[in-house]
């Protein structure tokens, strides 16, 4: 693409009800003169400043990125700014494309590669020449790719924009899915003597893919029948005289494979918003008979069998979060935004996923059972 231009601004106020392929299509000769032309002013205000709030309507995390593919079709990058739980309503949505003769419709923002490529930001500049990384091995969590970016320029001033900059062009090389999937945790430092010997940017891809391949193979079919296993409650009370409840799966939690089901899936459910809070923050009959009808479901419609384990709940101070670890992301993240779709007449709730293949995000809970 050898003009690219992206606008992230506030929903514009117009009518989104027609199917988003269909008034693209209406509008795709404009849109693709438009782009074409390179003239920034035209393209936003004759397609961006149209597009954005179709694409929202679709999924509030969307929004996009065009530029001229080559001399004769235009790009449209549908992203989801690296949110993991919007990737599935980018790829689905570019899956319902039809063929436009002008235009290439790419789902989430694609790998370039480690070649020509470079990010200039506050005065820095970052490419696969300039820096290198390490693989931070934990042998209490062998199952987590981290790693430490070494840029000679780094400090403690400039930490915020270089740490920019090495993000983007981690994205630029690996592309939006796989700088968010492949790496657990990155770290950008200055050097160091103490540093292990750096690995040159032009192997980070091959890297991170035999690390993937490696975990694929290490869990594949790894599942867990939770019909038999122990919970466990859990009371406690702030200074405020707050109560507390949770309910957990004691045996998962103990359980010595949690990487094979590296993602978290966290459903908070806010009564506060439906005034169906107590006193005391605990849900009211009606909002507590909904809240069951809602985790019920999601058990149902994402089984253990499938790879998804319920691990338990916590309501405190008019909120009950839902703590749920997947084998896998898309399917978790559409059918738990379907289902919260059913139930937003009666239950304020939101969600996320993300990766946590040591279910760090469940330690408080453990913690609580010693």
């Amino acid at each position: 693409m050898n003009f690219l231009k992206k606008l992230l601004t506030k929903k514009t106020a117009v009518a989104t009800d027609q199917p988003f392929w269909e008034w693209f299509g209406e509008n795709e000769a404009e849109s693709f003169l438009a782009v074409k032309s390179k003239d920034s002013h035209r393209i936003n205000d004759r397609f961006l400043k149209a597009i954005m709030p179709r694409l929202q309507a679709v999924c509030d995390n969307l929004y996009c990125e065009v530029g001229m593919y080559d001399d004769t079709r235009a790009e449209l990058v549908i992203s989801a700014q690296g949110d993991v739980k919007s990737f599935v309503f980018a790829e689905e949505l570019v899956d319902q494309a039809p063929e436009f003769n002008r235009w290439k419709i790419t789902a989430l923002k694609p790998a370039l590669g480690v070649h020509n490529n470079s990010i200039h930001i506050g005065g820095y500049v970052f490419n696969c020449q300039n820096f290198g990384f390490f693989y931070d091995d934990d042998p209490q969590y062998p199952d987590e790719v981290r790693l430490s970016f070494v840029y000679p320029d780094f400090t403690e001033e400039n930490k915020e924009v270089v740490t920019q900059g090495v993000f983007l062009l981690l994205e630029t090389v690996l592309g939006e899915r796989d700088a968010a999937v492949l790496i657990d945790q990155a770290t950008v430092k200055d050097p160091s003597p103490d540093d292990k010997e750096l690995i040159p940017m032009e192997k980070l891809i091959d890297f991170l893919r035999w690390k993937e391949k490696e975990f694929v193979e290490k869990y594949q079919g790894v599942r867990h029948a939770t019909e038999h296993d122990n919970y466990s409650g859990l009371e406690g009370e702030d200074e405020g005289g707050f109560p507390s409840i949770g309910l957990v799966n004691h045996d998962l939690l103990e359980w010595d494979a949690k990487a094979s089901h590296p993602w978290m899936l966290v459903i908070e459910i806010d009564y506060n918003k439906t005034k169906g809070a107590d006193s005391k923050g605990m849900p009211d009959e009606k909002n507590y008979a909904s809240m069951n009808g809602l985790e019920e479901a999601l058990i149902g419609q994402l089984p253990d069998s499938a790879g998804y384990l319920s691990l338990g709940r916590e309501t405190y101070k008019g909120k009950t979060t839902l703590y749920m670890a997947c084998k896998e992301y898309r399917l978790a993240s559409k059918t738990t935004h379907d289902l919260l779709q059913r139930y937003k007449e009666q239950l304020a709730c939101s969600y996320d996923i993300y990766k946590d293949k040591y279910w760090r995000t469940m330690e408080k809970f453990r913690e609580a059972l010693l």
